[in-house]
């Protein structure tokens, strides 16, 4: 019998929301069907975002932050999925949502205004972008 497992090279390893979805097979039995918990949906959709499955991941921020709406996490990583994606009206969405909730949220600032700057509205994002730059504490020269 020869050895066949060698035989398999890797090739890039497995992709993450099967990792994840593996993870728990059988935590109700073999065969048995199972509903994964909003935290779950989480994990498996902050691996899609880390191997830069966008649109993926996207949809699982969705159910999440339906889910959990007052959690800023989900929402902020469900609009740069949104923004990385290209579905830059939803990306908006999410964010100003984000800052009319937190307007202290210096990342949502940052994220607004490149979004309406990829939208061509670079009048509206100016003032977004400089509120990150103070946030940042980044002022222009004064002269």
């Amino acid at each position: 019998m020869t050895d066949n497992f060698n035989a398999y090279p890797a090739t890039g390893g497995v992709a993450p929301d099967r990792w994840a979805s593996a993870l728990h097979l059988f935590d109700n039995g073999p065969g048995g069907p199972r509903e994964e918990s909003t935290a779950e949906r989480w994990e498996r959709a902050r691996l899609l975002f880390g191997a830069r499955d966008y649109s993926a991941a996207a949809k699982l921020l969705a159910a999440v932050v339906e889910e959990a709406p007052e959690q800023t996490g989900p929402r902020l990583l469900l609009a740069r999925a949104y923004y990385h994606s290209a579905q830059l009206r939803r990306a908006e969405e999410q964010l100003r949502v984000i800052v009319e909730r937190d307007p202290v949220e210096h990342y949502a600032h940052l994220m607004l205004g490149r979004t309406l700057q990829r939208q061509g509205r670079q009048d509206e994002a100016a003032p977004w972008l400089r509120m990150a730059d103070a946030f940042a504490g980044e002022f222009p020269d004064d002269e």
